[in-house]
């Protein structure tokens, strides 16, 4: 076998590869020999078929596994010797395929972009301030009405006051299509809050401005996707009589109030209030002190990119942005969308700090365990309700799925391993000030 460069610029690189007939042939060989003793053919003992037979009846299927085993071991040896790692899966064409014939060398053109030599980063040197903000009381006390807000209760209205979107209609209900009643079309004292989308479109904005005592009937569609197929696309009459009409009430701040959302008391709720406040401060500050790590991380380091994972990841840039300016195309049938000179800066910035962070990792040896794995599948896994197995299943079966899945755990991982050998100093912030500063990072 003869490797020979034919192009050595920049990152590209292009090798050709002869393998002579000769090396093939034996290679094929090989396979019969091995496989000789377990084979049976008519007329002949098992494992006494003559090599000349097995060769005519096996030796084309098994020419063309050879010829690939010798090509990826080609492949595997000169990345190994030359140390080289390739930006993506390398093109390989065999030249001399037209004409081939069995008895030919065969002639593959081999080429790749390499990874580039990533320099070495003092990581110590990185100075960076942490915003730290504290829950203060106006802030605690703020939460805790928004959670008496989801407490909230319902209490009667005055006689002969008329129902408002957000209020709870309390009724009894008889639904009919062509004057028969129909499975599943009546209740009794059933509470409907307007507005809820509880029930079928159209329905609840009718009872808008129904009274106590009052009896009326609601014309609605049944949608032609119904799940009750014996309703979907057909006209219903509900005759629904109100009960009563009530208004929403914040539920009181209180121990009661607690012990709704598994406290002791409201001294333990605030408790656990401010520490889920401060643990989202945390978590926008993080935010903050990753693009300052990213920023610096930026400034430090410059080397060649591979042209290719640049042009991808523009492309995929630009695609992105289009998509949300045209949030009404939810396909892909539109016209060509090509990168501008601010997508393709943007893109170097984010291959040039993808491979440094993996560098990083690598040589800090920084892995996603299986569990981190699962609990990151999980939590993806509850954005389809009822279909959690089905999800969790794709994603066992797509190696694609699991590496969209793994790489931003992997950064994170990467990124805490930075920060603890940088130099990070707290500087106490409002929370005023925190919001600012995740702002920035959205405007940048």
């Amino acid at each position: 076998m003869q490797v020979t460069e034919t192009l050595n610029e920049g990152l590209k690189r292009g090798y050709d590869i002869v393998i002579t007939a000769a090396e093939l042939e034996e290679k094929v060989n090989e396979k019969l020999v091995e496989a000789q003793p377990e084979i049976e053919m008519k007329g002949f003992r098992k494992g006494k078929v003559p090599m000349a037979l097995l060769k005519k009846q096996f030796g084309q299927r098994l020419l063309g596994e050879s010829m690939q085993e010798a090509v990826d071991g080609a492949m595997s040896k000169h990345f190994e010797d030359s140390g080289d790692r390739p930006a993506l899966q390398p093109k390989v064409e065999m030249k001399n395929g037209e004409e081939w014939k069995e008895g030919d060398d065969v002639n593959v053109e081999m080429s790749y972009e390499a990874l580039p030599e990533i320099p070495e980063v003092d990581l110590k040197s990185i100075s960076l301030e942490k915003l730290v903000v504290k829950a203060a009381d106006a802030d605690v006390d703020e939460a805790l009405a928004n959670l008496a807000e989801t407490a909230q209760d319902f209490k009667a209205r005055r006689k002969g006051s008329k129902a408002k979107d957000g209020d709870q209609v309390v009724m009894d209900f008889v639904g009919k299509i062509d004057g028969e009643a129909f499975d599943g079309g009546a209740g009794e004292d059933f509470p409907l809050v307007l507005g809820s989308g509880q029930f079928i479109p159209g329905f609840e904005e009718q009872l808008v401005g129904v009274k106590a005592e009052e009896e009326t009937d609601v014309t609605v569609s049944f949608p032609e996707d119904y799940q009750a197929e014996h309703l979907a696309g057909k006209e219903a009459v509900f005759s629904c009589t109100i009960k009563e009409v009530k208004e929403p009430v914040a539920a009181e701040i209180n121990d009661e109030l607690a012990t709704k959302f598994g406290a002791e008391d409201l001294a333990a709720l605030k408790t656990q209030v401010g520490e889920r406040l401060e643990a989202e401060y945390a978590g926008a500050s993080r935010q903050v002190q990753k693009r300052a790590l990213l920023d610096a991380l930026d400034a430090k380091v410059s080397f060649d990119l591979p042209p290719s994972l640049v042009d991808a990841e523009a492309g995929q840039i630009a695609h992105q942005l289009w998509h949300e300016e045209n949030p009404e195309v939810e396909g892909h049938d539109h016209p060509e969308i090509k990168p501008t000179e601010e997508h393709t800066k943007l893109a170097e910035r984010r291959v040039r700090l993808g491979l440094l962070l993996a560098e990083l990792g690598q040589k800090a040896e920084v892995e996603v365990t299986d569990a981190e794995m699962t609990q990151a599948i999980m939590n993806q896994a509850r954005q389809y309700p009822g279909q959690e197995r089905q999800f969790f299943e794709f994603v066992q079966q797509n190696a694609q799925m699991q590496q969209q899945l793994r790489a931003p755990l992997f950064e994170d991982k990467v990124v805490d391993y930075v920060f603890e050998l940088a130099e990070i100093s707290d500087k106490e912030v409002s929370k005023d000030d925190l919001q600012k500063a995740v702002e920035a990072l959205e405007d940048e």
